[in-house]
């Protein structure tokens, strides 16, 4: 079977997380679209695989949680109307984050919808991947309650920033639809334990967010780049939590989340990932031929 270049490779992933759409990699790189969405399907499997292994007992103090907003086909309003009417894949997707504030490294992701199962996925999730106790902050969003009870108990000191917002601004049309309600202040709200007010804190995932929206076209509002399979989703959302935690720098660490959180001693390069996609391949091959 035919495999592009390494070089061609090592583009296409690079692209895929600095914010390039599928049709304009296909035309810059001078390959099929067939196979950018192959890659970055085999990508995306290897990197959910290995981020499951590797971000393992990571030594933390403080991790923020948010969620982030995007959609598969059809924003949910329209989804009704939609050819697959019914199909549970398509509609408003939500991506759940949660953040070590201090190494910036991204321990758990979650893509889904925005209710109770998702957060207690997360939650769980993030549990089996810290090795102490740490303090926890979530936005007001109530899933996050039961979901924290449930997967940490007592074993958590657990604030939640609650933003308050005043009236709307009164505007028509394109105004009010561009122009939110003033976020007016924030209560903190002590849920278990005993977390430091100072520390009760969303910015830094809010931050890190914005980067995941600036990162992934499938993200970009009022495009027609979004992701039209929530498989496709899913896998780019793996692949960009590879590239953020192991291979890109971060500004101000000026490292890799990875490396700052002591889950790696060396900064990744995009040949990494392609090699990590090659292992994962031979390994299914192997597999394949000893069954």
């Amino acid at each position: 079977m035919n495999k592009l270049p390494l070089a061609k490779r090592v583009q296409i992933l690079s692209m895929l997380c600095e914010g390039s759409s599928m049709r304009s990699i296909e035309r810059i790189v001078g390959c099929s679209i067939n196979s950018v969405d192959k890659l970055l399907r085999e990508a995306g499997e290897a990197a959910l695989e290995y981020h499951d292994k590797a971000v393992r007992g990571v030594k933390s103090q403080r991790i923020q949680c948010d969620e982030i907003w995007s959609f598969v086909h059809a924003k949910q309003k329209s989804a009704p109307a939609s050819s697959r009417r019914g199909d549970p894949t398509i509609g408003d997707c939500w991506t759940w984050t949660a953040l070590d504030a201090d190494s910036k490294l991204l321990v758990s992701y979650m893509v889904g919808g925005r209710d109770a199962e998702f957060a207690l996925m997360l939650m769980d999730d993030l549990r089996g991947r810290l090795a102490n106790r740490v303090q926890l902050t979530t936005d007001g969003h109530r899933a996050y309650l039961q979901a924290v009870e449930e997967a940490f108990g007592a074993d958590v000191d657990y604030g939640m920033l609650v933003k308050l917002y005043g009236q709307e601004t009164g505007g028509q049309g394109h105004e009010r639809k561009y122009s939110p309600s003033e976020c007016v202040g924030a209560r903190k709200d002590t849920i278990t334990g005993n977390p430091d007010p100072r520390h009760v804190s969303t910015s830094y995932t809010e931050r890190a967010n914005l980067t995941m929206r600036m990162s992934m076209r499938r993200f970009t509002r009022l495009t027609n780049a979004f992701s039209k399979k929530l498989e496709n989703h899913a896998h780019m959302v793996a692949l960009y939590a590879l590239w953020y935690n192991f291979v890109r720098i971060h500004k101000t660490l000026r490292t890799s989340p990875a490396m700052a959180a002591g889950i790696e001693k060396r900064l990744w390069s995009m040949e990494d990932v392609v090699a990590l996609v090659d292992a994962r391949s031979a390994k299914i091959g192997a597999e394949t031929l000893v069954g």
